[in-house]
């Protein structure tokens, strides 16, 4: 099934910009609203990973997943803790740096990190385990995904804000 890329774009921050501290493990900690443009009319599903492309230790650091969002373009800021999501139709939030939860951004204080969003939009709802990790989300969603897209931004912890 070929993948098709669509646009993910949030409120808080442009591509390639500083995320805002409130969406930071420094301060409010709280998921950033995501906008998706072109979904497929086949789909069926979302599922969403944060990654921090800029970790010396473990490239691509997983920070949050979640799945089985239901189709909609707005995917709402400061979803809340837990396995399952009621207020987003019953997603699921597996296990990542925020262990059933968005973690945000805390890189140590001088350097600067990477930050990548990455929205899937798939063909079916996923059957598996709130202990899952994003190794198990992505060979789960083998297959299913129609269209692909990523938003990413940068944080530093003692940023100046302008």
């Amino acid at each position: 099934m070929p993948e098709m890329e669509f646009n993910v774009k949030s409120p808080s921050f442009q591509e390639g910009d500083w995320i805002p501290r409130n969406h930071s493990a420094r301060a409010e900690d709280i998921s950033p609203c995501l906008k998706l443009q072109g979904i497929s009319k086949d789909a069926k599903s979302i599922a969403i990973t944060m990654d921090d492309a800029s970790h010396p230790l473990f490239p691509n650091y997983n920070h949050w997943l979640i799945w089985n969002i239901p189709v909609q373009n707005t995917i709402p800021e400061s979803i809340p803790h837990g396995k399952v999501v009621s207020d987003l139709g019953n997603a699921v939030q597996g296990i990542a740096y925020g262990k059933h939860r968005y973690k945000g951004p805390k890189p140590p204080f001088k350097t600067i990190h990477t930050y990548v969003f990455t929205v899937y939009v798939l063909n079916c709802k996923l059957d598996i385990s709130p202990k899952s990790r994003k190794a198990d989300l992505l060979e789960t969603m083998t297959g299913h995904i129609l269209q692909k897209g990523t938003l990413w931004g940068k944080f530093q912890s003692r940023r100046k804000i302008l």
